[in-house]
């Protein structure tokens, strides 16, 4: 099998950001295509498409960038590897409840079905084996390396999400702010990280949301930690910004206008100093 995610290194001085994009890409391989019923235009729809062109400025800026190249449906790299229960996974603890859009989504978010049934255990560990597991190995050394030269870390988890909730959202029907910056209730990283987005997204008239209704998933929680030198932050963009939901094609002009504030967004975050974020 081949490698599932790209490293971007800086084109130039680097910073302490990583980027980290684990939604954009469509792509199921075929051994997973086989075990996977849900149509084409579903996959389209639950990816985050385009947030890696939104945020292609990164590394001209001095960030690291990580981007998944798989479809969430074969393996959210956003949830814990013990997101799972015995409804997508042959074995698992029968006790356990998942949810329909755990490790392994069996369920797309438009409640049609996703998998022909529980994946065998010997296909949960291949994704595991590789898929997650490298991927997140992956991020973990991006980040320690930010650590070792910086004596610090900043990672962005780029996200999008549907301009309103859908039915297997928790807010369905709901319309949306157009940036949602979660960090777990301000836990995940300091507050001149927690509030950068949002200070670039209302100085051009965007409406913010902290924490509603994405607090930050897996990544945010576990890699954000402060007080081991680790900022963490996740973004999310209201896909009206900058796409056409239905047909899911780019908006002209509108697009370049979010990958502006994305631009801006990672200019700020890299330029964030140790005194910034409480490191000395």
């Amino acid at each position: 099998m081949g490698v599932f995610f790209e490293v971007v290194r800086p084109t130039t001085d680097e910073s302490p950001l990583v980027v980290e994009v684990p939604h954009a890409s469509v792509y199921v391989d075929p051994v997973s295509m086989a075990k996977t019923l849900v149509p084409a235009r579903c996959i389209g729809q639950d990816a985050d498409l385009y947030v890696d062109e939104l945020y292609d400025d990164a590394p001209r800026l001095g960030a690291t960038m990580l981007i998944a190249r798989i479809s969430r449906y074969v393996c959210d790299l956003n949830r814990a590897e013990s997101d799972v229960d015995s409804h997508s996974v042959e074995g698992a603890d029968r006790s356990a409840r998942s949810a329909p859009h755990g490790l392994i989504w069996r369920q797309s978010t438009d409640g049609l079905q996703v998998l022909s049934g529980p994946l065998r255990r010997s296909e949960f560990e291949r994704r595991l084996m590789h898929i997650y597991r490298p991927y997140h190995a992956q991020l973990q050394v991006l980040l320690d390396e930010k650590v070792e030269r910086f004596g610090y870390a900043v990672l962005l988890a780029a996200h999008s999400m549907p301009s309103s909730g859908r039915v297997g959202h928790n807010d369905p029907g709901s319309p949306r702010a157009d940036v949602v910056p979660g960090s777990r209730g301000r836990t995940t990283a300091a507050a001149r990280v927690i509030d950068c987005p949002d200070r670039v997204a209302r100085e051009r008239g965007w409406s913010v949301a902290h924490d509603i209704p994405y607090r930050g998933g897996f990544t945010t929680g576990h890699y954000g930690r402060p007080g081991g030198k680790v900022h963490a932050i996740q973004i999310e963009l209201n896909r009206r910004l900058y796409m056409n939901e239905p047909s899911l094609e780019r908006l002209p002009g509108q697009f370049e206008e979010v990958r502006g504030y994305c631009k801006e967004v990672v200019e700020a975050l890299s330029g964030l100093s140790a005194r910034d974020l409480g490191v000395y």
